[in-house]
């Protein structure tokens, strides 16, 4: 594992055939691979005949993957921080079929938030994260799990837990449990066209668990009131009781007892106000 950003290789050869499965793509489409470090999965994708855009941060194992893989003219290799890096290659090369990567614990969540925020969400992502992670973000309102980030996965894709994998299942062994998480885009997805802005708005929202929605946007009005189109956001306060009493929610409502559909009228209600 590199510490600096918290990789550990997932190194039993049964669990990444299962997670080629889950990626479920046929010979010739284009894959993205995020965070591929030595390549045990870039290797096993590039024997089912994809094409592979691999996405290291690492220059170390960017050089390992270069000396292996580049002569294989199905690979290609992205160096940098994938966040900064993916937009680039999908003006260059276009939208992927795919995107699977085990990723780094500590940046799992932004790498999923950018793709949902940039409105890059192919027919299937597969993604190796810790079990309390996926959790996350598959969990639905009244759970404990329930929070931002699980609206904003479940307002654009379908989510599913596909299967556990062991620590040992990893080099070196890590003391969590990971889970392989199945995102597949929804046919009616939540505040598409103002995914980024839906996302400020939720985040502001669940910030105090304790709060009712009221009071955090209260706490988040100066910084929410321009995206809302009020300017400064004096207004804000004063608009969020009607719009809640005309969409039939309770004033005290708290953030994690509404649905993403729910969150997504009280946004747009409060725009059009």
């Amino acid at each position: 594992m590199t510490k600096r950003f918290g990789q550990n290789f997932l190194v039993d050869r049964n669990a990444r055939e299962r997670v080629l499965e889950e990626l479920n793509a046929s010979p010739g489409m284009r894959v993205w691979e995020i965070g591929p470090g030595i390549g045990a999965m870039t290797d096993l994708a590039l024997e089912a005949g994809l094409a592979v855009t691999a996405f290291e941060i690492d220059h170390g194992f960017s050089r390992l993957l270069g000396r292996v893989f580049g002569g294989n003219a199905a690979f290609k290799l992205v160096e940098g921080d994938f966040i900064d890096t993916w937009k680039a290659e999908c003006e260059t090369s276009g939208a992927p079929d795919r995107i699977f990567g085990n990723l780094p614990y500590s940046a799992a969540n932004a790498i999923v938030a950018s793709l949902i925020e940039g409105n890059l969400i192919p027919p299937r992502m597969i993604f190796t994260v810790q079990k309390e992670a996926g959790l996350r973000m598959i969990a639905v309102p009244g759970t404990k799990d329930y929070s931002s980030f699980s609206v904003l996965c479940t307002s654009a894709c379908k989510m599913k837990l596909a299967f556990d994998l062991g620590a040992r299942s990893f080099w070196p062994v890590p003391r969590v449990t990971s889970a392989v998480v199945r995102m597949l885009p929804r046919r009616d997805p939540v505040a598409a066209d103002d995914r980024a802005g839906f996302s400020a708005f939720v985040r502001a929202g669940f910030a105090s668990r304790r709060k009712t929605l009221r009071n955090t946007m209260r706490a988040a009005a100066v910084s929410l009131g321009p995206s809302l189109g009020r300017g400064d956001g004096a207004s804000l306060d004063e608009a969020l009781p009607e719009v809640l009493a005309a969409l039939g929610i309770r004033s005290d409502v708290r953030a994690e007892a509404l649905k993403p559909e729910e969150l997504a009228a009280v946004y747009f209600s409060l725009k059009r106000a």
